[in-house]
């Protein structure tokens, strides 16, 4: 499947969940949930290489705060299922990235990675705030 092929199988599927997805520059998908803004990205040579992406959810201010986000980022990631936290520059993001063979097996569990993403996410927060 081409890299324009599953642009259209995710923009088609996110139409019909009741998103309004687009395409940036770089040919990867956007869309809003929940408030937030996510990606679907799209890797060029790897057809059943799935990554849904919540960027930018958290900035880190200071170096002192950078540690703490390592940790918190750690912590997320250990106890939320197929979930990775890490810092990207001075934004933290949340990703979700799997293998579905077809590729259109992701529809079957979209949902479940984006509650995924939210719990990680809020693992995130929680250690962060205590």
């Amino acid at each position: 499947m081409t890299k324009q092929e599953r642009v259209g199988m995710y923009m088609r599927y996110l139409v019909e969940e009741g998103y309004m997805p687009r395409v940036d520059q770089d040919g990867d998908i956007i869309f809003k949930f929940e408030g937030g803004t996510y990606l679907i990205i799209i890797d060029d040579s790897d057809d059943e290489y799935f990554r849904l992406v919540f960027p930018n959810f958290w900035s880190i201010d200071s170096e002192e705060e950078r540690m703490q986000v390592y940790i918190a980022a750690t912590h997320a990631t250990a106890e939320t299922k197929v979930t990775k936290v890490y810092p990207v520059r001075d934004n933290v993001w949340a990703s979700i990235e799997m293998f579905c063979s077809p590729p259109e097996v992701f529809k079957s569990v979209f949902r479940r990675s984006l509650g995924a993403l939210r719990a990680g996410v809020n693992n995130f927060r929680e250690k962060m705030q205590s």
